[in-house]
Formats: C-alpha cells, sequence, structure tokens
C-alpha cells in the first residue's frame, strides 16, 4: 500500500509492503504531523517559533528540541561550519536537521510495527527496507536538474539512506554559512548515500554549501558516496558510487 500527504509544506509518500497497514500509516503520519507543529519556524504556535520570539529559552527547550539541537551542532562542528541551523538574522531554522531526522524516527516507528518491507519519500530525502512489491531491490532515480523529468541515474542503495540537496526545485534555500550573501551556483544538485537518511540529509546539505569542493568533501567520508551535477550539466562521483548503480 501506498499513500501520500502534504506535510511539512510537501508531498510525504509511504509505502509499506504487508498486510495490516492501516494503523501504521496513521501513527507515521500523526507523528510527522506532530514534529511540523512542533519544529517548523513558519508556525507561530511553534516551539521553534517561540525561542525565536524570546518567549522561551534554550534551556527550558523539550527534550526533542534539545537532541536536534545537538545533532546541528555535532553537524556543525564536523562540516566546519558549512551545515547551520542559525539563519543569518541569529534565528533558529532547525528543518536541515528535522527532516531526515524525522524520516528516520518514522522508518523505526514503522519497523517496530513489524512492517520489514517499506520506503519514505520525503521531498527527495528517502529511507527503505527489505524489498517492493515484485520482491526486488527499492531503487531510487536521480533527476536531471535541468529536465526534472528525466532521470540520469537509478540506484540501488540496500538500505542505505538517500538525500538530495539542490537548488532546482526549491530555487536558493541553502546557503554557504562562512559566506551568506553569496549566490550557490557552481553547483545545482548532489545526492548523497549515507548510512541512515538523517546522516545522508545532513550531509547532503553541507556538501551542497561548499560549492564544487562538496563532493570532494563526501569522498573524504567514511560509509558516504555521492554524485554531484554541476552548472554546465558534469556529473561527478565518489569512487565508491558505482557500487549503487548495480542491483
Amino acid at each position: 500500500m501506498k499513500e501520500t500527504r502534504i506535510i511539512m509544506g510537501m508531498p510525504i509518500e509511504i509505502e509499506i509492503i504487508g498486510e495490516d497497514t492501516k494503523k501504521v500509516f496513521e501513527d507515521s503520519f500523526a507523528y510527522l504531523v506532530g514534529i511540523d507543529e512542533r519544529f517548523s519556524p513558519y508556525k507561530e504556535t511553534s516551539e521553534v517559533s517561540a525561542i525565536n520570539r524570546g518567549k522561551r529559552e534554550l534551556a527550558a527547550a523539550s527534550p526533542l528540541m534539545q537532541e536536534v539541537l545537538a545533532i546541528a551542532e555535532q553537524t556543525r562542528l564536523t562540516t566546519k561550519g558549512y551545515f547551520d541551523i542559525r539563519r543569518p538574522d541569529g534565528k533558529l531554522d532547525p528543518s536541515g536537521v528535522v527532516k531526515g531526522w524525522a524520516i528516520k524516527n518514522v522508518a523505526e516507528l514503522i519497523l517496530r510495527a513489524g512492517q520489514e518491507n517499506y520506503f519514505i519519500n520525503v521531498g527527495g530525502d528517502i529511507a527503505m527496507r527489505g524489498k517492493d512489491s515484485e520482491r526486488k531491490e527499492w531503487s531510487v532515480g536521480i533527476r536531471n536538474p535541468f529536465n526534472i523529468k528525466e532521470i540520469v541515474k537509478v540506484v540501488y542503495p540496500h538500505g542505505k539512506g538517500v538525500a538530495t540537496s539542490g537548488s532546482y526545485i526549491r530555487g536558493a534555500h541553502i546557503y554557504n554559512p562562512h559566506t551568506p550573501s553569496e549566490s550557490l551556483d557552481e553547483i545545482v544538485s548532489i545526492t548523497v548515500i549515507g548510512p541512515d537518511v538523517l546522516a545522508a540529509d545532513l550531509m547532503a546539505t553541507a556538501s551542497f554549501a561548499m560549492g564544487r569542493s562538496g563532493i570532494a568533501f563526501i569522498e573524504s567520508l567514511e560509509g558516504f558516496d555521492g554524485y554531484a551535477i554541476d552548472a554546465s550539466g558534469t556529473a561527478t562521483l565518489t569512487s565508491g558510487f558505482a557500487a549503487y548503480t548495480e542491483c
């Protein structure tokens, strides 16, 4: 069974291959709605908005917020500041952590419910496990950023997480925290395969912010591979990426 709902301002697609899936679908989508209510910087009633307005101190933030902030800080240090949830105006926008973190948590929720074959796609960030409806390996298509109807590469992540960062759908929503006023136009998309969807998402965002050097950063990380497309349409891939192009 496959179901898509609009949450977090984007279509969220969950497919579960199994029986008695109704409750786990409802639990999964309800969890995501709750996460959006807490973490959206665009909702006046969210905890993030309360913190940004000075109505709540960080020290008094909820355990979930503290968890997300800790992940963000560790990622900021790992990426030498290329990943930073603080906007140039100093306000918090944890969206770069929350999406991958929420997908990872939903995947664990589905697994705890006894469902071992699933595929979750939230805005190009993907978690999967097991086999599809034809008992085949799940596959992911990398879109041509210059023609999104075209798939330029099909990969078989074998249960690992996949995330794509780019400017070709949502526009310039990622910036280099070191030079926030400069546009990122060298790279138009980068797809990262990592140990899980959260790790892949964090590193995809950071590597995109690095521009042309981002793919080299992914190459340097153990357990990660990537596929970057630059403004001229040239693709650069890490040395281990080819392993994911075969079923």
